[in-house]
């Protein structure tokens, strides 16, 4: 397994909208003229995706900003992939790590992970192995995909931690749980490493990490 295999595009994180379906573009618009953080977010989602309105970069950045300064955990990640991806702003790595940290700091998953891959790749902050496992095992240990799948390559690798392939396996498992492409692949070269006693271990440990909703893991 090389290195490689942790850097999974920072595009496909981009945050979901916090309503359950399409919401009102005018009562929207209303709410964010208002200075409503959700509804900024909601807006700056809309012209993100052209979903009821034409797609516009410029004033996805707008609305994104507008909730991001107010706190808005979601619309502070996805302004910092703004940044990342060049996207109605000019490309800033030190921008785009702003504001993942921010988001990260208050607990989004997404941010988490998009802040450990800036970190394992040495973008916008030094190239740190450590600080990269540390904030992909805090989206990992909310379930997030991506993380618990980047955690088991820096296990497997001795990246950021000491080589450990019965972990490299329970993380890959847990990728693999949710379907993430290459995680079963990944897991069983993890499981060619371990002798049959050390892979029982693993096994058992992976299902009362699932079990537990990824509270006991270790």
């Amino acid at each position: 397994m090389k290195k490689s295999l942790s850097v999974i595009a920072l595009l496909l994180l981009l945050c979901s909208p916090v309503f359950s379906q399409t919401p009102d573009l005018n009562e929207t618009r209303r709410l964010a003229e208002q200075g409503h953080a959700k509804a900024q977010y909601n807006l700056g989602l809309m012209y993100d995706n052209g979903e009821g309105v034409p797609e516009n970069d410029s004033e996805a950045v707008k609305w994104y900003r507008l909730a991001a300064e107010q706190g808005d955990a979601r619309a502070q990640n996805n302004l910092g992939l703004r940044y990342d991806n060049g996207e109605g702003v000019p490309e800033n790595d030190s921008e785009a790590v702003k504001w993942f940290r921010l988001a990260a700091e208050q607990g989004d998953a997404r941010a988490q992970y998009n802040l450990g891959v800036r970190y394992a790749n040495g973008r916008g902050v030094p190239q740190n192995d450590s600080e990269a496992v540390k904030w992909f095992r805090l989206a990992a240990e909310q379930g997030y995909a991506s993380a618990q799948y980047n955690l088991g390559v820096m296990y497997a690798n001795g990246e950021g931690v000491p080589q450990n392939y019965a972990r490299a396996y329970l993380w890959f498992s847990m990728a693999a749980a949710q379907g993430l492409e290459g995680a079963t692949e990944n897991r069983e070269k993890a499981s060619k490493k371990l002798s049959a006693e050390a892979l029982n271990s693993a096994q058992q440990l992976a299902t009362r990490c699932f079990d537990s909703g990824y509270k006991q893991c270790e």
